[in-house]
């Protein structure tokens, strides 16, 4: 069963990938719900909506180019809680060929490494392209990590689609 529906469609600038749904986003039946959560505050403050949208409105982002999903879509927690056994990235990688975001942007570093199968990973643009679509690597938001919070890789990424 799917915790949260993809939000894709074709030729968005960017794709927002998350490791799997919070119990917070899980109860809400939306992306980013808990509280303490950085999402939607710093997609507004780096300039990529024009307001900051509330967990509940997720499917507006298709509106302004971006879209959502998680490489996990049957488990829900913190990425200490998952069953790492059972993810792979053969879905992602299907959506991504299929859609052509010019972006792949995991937020966080934990889905990352498991889709890429690297642990030593920087932020920002990585090497690795599927297809066209270039992918970065962005700090998780949520309250739990937010001691690697650094918004500057976002403002760089909000920045790169601006140019484009």
């Amino acid at each position: 069963m799917t915790i949260l529906p993809d939000v894709l469609q074709p030729d968005l600038k960017i794709v927002f990938y998350g490791m799997a749904a919070s119990k917070k986003s899980a109860d809400a039946a939306a992306y980013y719900a808990g509280p303490g959560n950085a999402f939607w505050p710093v997609l507004h403050c780096v300039g990529l909506t024009p307001r900051q949208f509330e967990p509940h409105e997720y499917r507006d982002l298709l509106d302004y180019g971006c879209g959502l999903t998680n490489l996990e879509q049957e488990q829900i927690g913190n990425d200490d809680e998952l069953d790492f056994s059972a993810i792979g990235g053969d879905t992602l990688r299907a959506q991504i060929e299929e859609f052509q975001p010019r972006i792949l942007a995991f937020v966080g570093k934990r889905a990352a490494q498991k889709f890429l199968g690297r642990k030593k990973l920087d932020y920002g643009l990585q090497p690795d392209t599927i297809g066209d679509t270039a992918i970065w690597v962005l700090p998780s938001t949520s309250g739990a990590a937010r001691r690697y919070w650094d918004e500057s890789h976002w403002q760089a990424l909000a920045d790169t689609v601006k140019a484009d």
